[in-house]
């Protein structure tokens, strides 16, 4: 359901041409679908375009033409599109300073798992975490987390007519919302559920 095969993929000499244009064409798109979470947390949610230009600047930046090549980034990037029932995110946690950073991401163990989205009427959805690999230690949390949100039928069909969703972090070390979604990011999230049918 919606995912990106080798023919929805420009050729290096093709993207070569076009990524001036793509790639402000991606940075416009992407700020309907960015929410920030605080100071220092931000979500990118992604589909198909923003995923088409992570494997073309993979493809880019590796040389890869090869079929077999080719096929690998799309399998490794293709779970990060949403499937119509679930909103797929990028969270990053961002602090500029390197010493700061260091100490916030040791107190932020689990931090990815006490961000939300919930819907007027339903209860709070968090996310299913980190499924491609173990990004946190005892230590510390990793600056960057992949997070599924699951969504019931009831609940993508009152986002989609409207109701008002908010996000935030409940976290004992870093604490944001809840925010109303911004009206553009709700309506470019919504175009994600637009492959639903309900039972």
């Amino acid at each position: 359901m919606n995912k990106l095969s080798r023919e929805n993929l420009m050729s290096l000499e093709e993207y070569a041409e076009q990524r001036p244009a793509f790639r402000a064409e991606v940075i416009a798109h992407k700020k309907n679908r960015s929410v920030a979470l605080g100071d220092a947390i931000r979500l990118l949610f992604e589909d198909a375009k923003t995923i088409q230009y992570q494997i073309q600047e993979m493809l880019r930046i590796e040389r890869i033409f090869e079929k077999s090549g080719i096929e690998e980034e799309l399998d490794a990037y293709n779970p990060l599109i949403p499937d119509g029932h679930n909103l797929k995110a990028t969270m990053l946690i961002e602090y500029d300073n390197p010493a700061e950073r260091k100490a916030r991401l040791a107190e932020l163990i689990g931090v990815e798992k006490v961000v939300y989205l919930q819907v007027e009427g339903f209860d709070k959805v968090h996310p299913i975490t980190n499924e491609d690999l173990e990004r946190e230690t005892d230590e510390k949390t990793s600056s960057v987390h992949f997070l599924r949100f699951e969504f019931s039928n009831d609940m993508v069909a009152a986002w989609t007519r409207g109701e008002k969703v908010t996000v935030g972090v409940e976290h004992a070390h870093y604490q944001s919302g809840p925010d109303t979604l911004a009206a553009n990011v709700h309506q470019a999230l919504a175009a994600d559920f637009a492959h639903t049918t309900t039972h």
